[in-house]
Order: C-alpha cells, then structure tokens, then sequence
C-alpha cells in the first residue's frame, strides 16, 4: 500500500515566492505579549500586512540569544504565566480566525525537555505547526529532536552564525524549510550596521545550502530587507515588531475596543511597510 506525504507548508510557500521573484517576510512575535488573545489578533494583523510566514516565540526566563527587546517581552509575558502549551495554542486560534501562512515555534530547548520531547513534536502537529527553531540546540546534540521533527512532519530549522566554513556545510546539510542565517554577531536587536564579512558568509550558506536561506538578527527596516532581498530567499524581523508592540501596549491593553484597534493596525502597518520592494534573485 503506497502512502502519500503531506508537502510542509514552508517548501510550499517558498516554492511559490520563487516563482514570483519575491523574498519571504517572516515576522517574529513574542506571544502573551500583553496576552495570548492580542497575539492571535496580532498573527492575523501580520498576514494581512503581507507576512508569509511567521516565528511565534516562547517567552523565557533565559534567553541567550535575546537581546533588550525582546527579554522584556518575555518578562511580561511571563508574568501571566505564559506556557509553552499556551503558545502553541495562539496558532490553532489563528487558523481558526482564518490564518494561512505557515507557523513556526521559536522555543529554547528546556521548555521542550521539560515537556516531554515526544509530547512536544505531538502537539507541534496538532496544533499547525510548520517548523520549530530551537536556538541553543547545538548540531552535535540534536539527532533525538531531529529524528522527531522529521516523524512529525515538522522542519526542524537551523540557525548559522558566521564560523568556519566547514561548520556551515555541516549545519547547511542537515537544514529542513530553510536556513536562518545570523547576520550579526551577539544577541538579537535593532540595528544601524552588520557584520562587516556579512555578504561572503551568505555566499557561503548560499553554496552549501540545498533550501531557501534567510537572514534575521537586526532586520529592522524595507531598507535592510531590500539590502539582502537579492541574496536570500526570507528576511526575519522580531526586536523592531516586540518594540512596536511594546510601544503600544497603552492602546493593545485598553479597555476602549477603538484604542486596541487602533494599536494592532499600529502594527499591521510597520509590519507592511517592512516589505521589500525589491526581488530576490
């Protein structure tokens, strides 16, 4: 009896911006950040805005590879006792109102251990998940989780900092959905410049690579976006849409419908205005 496998939504999507010549706009959003139910209106407002994917993050107490912006996010998203399970949940409410664009889990791997990793990648499935990015899950350890994502169907998705060239071929090797290219040294931000060997260390992943790269960490405007639409296949933006939220939260925490409204077009509308203008190659 012949079995038929399910295409990932990721290649999917990729496939199609291809086709088209455009780049991929992956929005990263802290959920619970003010509350689980303004980030499932949030996911919706980054779809209309033009998102073609999107990276839901789980708030944790440790956060490596976090920068200012975001570990605030999760501090306050904490203090309402935002689970892992809870997250999940934000993109089966999303599909429900609608939402087609591929999610993506953006979790440290504690939270996962903690629940069980088998339980993890069943609830991933369950509820519409395309892809997981685990950011301190090294490559020498991940053959257990790896094993499970590929069973579930799920992309377990790679980030690569600039290193060694050989180190890249190795991560390069094993990515499913794409490649998430870190295109500056340290902890996620907002920034003004990149790692000054930025463009050959894309070359390299490009060479190495057998999906689509993008490249997040610093991505905070349509300039940076079109400043490596030509070079990638996706740009990832998370500290500049956690700022926006942060800095309407007095509107997305309003008891007055009018003013949270008006906060999550806020978003909706930087969310829009990120878009490259330019396509990929």
């Amino acid at each position: 009896m012949s079995t038929t496998t399910v295409p990932n939504a990721i290649d999917a999507v990729f496939a199609q911006l291809k086709i088209k010549g455009e780049t991929a706009l992956i929005p990263f959003m802290t959920m619970g950040d003010p509350d689980l139910d303004t980030s499932v209106a949030l996911v919706q407002a980054a779809e209309a805005a033009g998102a073609h994917m999107i990276e839901l993050g789980v708030p944790y107490s440790d956060p490596l590879a976090d920068g200012p912006v975001i570990q605030r996010a999760s501090e306050r998203a904490l203090k309402n006792r935002i689970s892992l399970t809870d997250c999940m949940t934000v993109a089966s409410s999303a599909r429900a109102r609608g939402v087609k664009m591929p999610f993506i889990l953006f979790s440290y791997f504690n939270p996962a251990l903690q629940l069980g990793l088998e339980r993890f990648f069943e609830l991933l499935k369950e509820h519409g998940f395309s892809g997981v990015i685990i950011p301190d899950l090294p490559l020498e350890e991940d053959s257990e989780t790896r094993a499970l994502a590929e069973a579930s169907g799920i992309h377990l998705i790679p980030l690569v900092a600039p290193t060694s060239e050989a180190r890249v071929e190795r991560i390069a090797a094993n990515a499913k959905g794409f490649v998430y290219c870190v295109s500056s040294l340290g902890v996620t931000g907002v920034r003004s410049t990149f790692h000054e060997g930025i463009d050959q260390f894309l070359s390299t992943v490009r060479r190495a690579a057998s999906v689509p790269i993008c490249v997040g960490f610093g991505i905070s405007s349509r300039e940076h976006a079109e400043r490596f639409a030509g070079q990638c296949d996706g740009v990832i933006v998370g500290s500049a849409i956690v700022r926006q939220v942060e800095e309407a939260l007095p509107l997305l925490t309003s008891d007055n419908e009018s003013e949270r409204k008006q906060g999550i077009q806020q978003i909706q509308d930087f969310i829009a205005e990120l878009k490259p203008r330019t396509s990929a190659s």
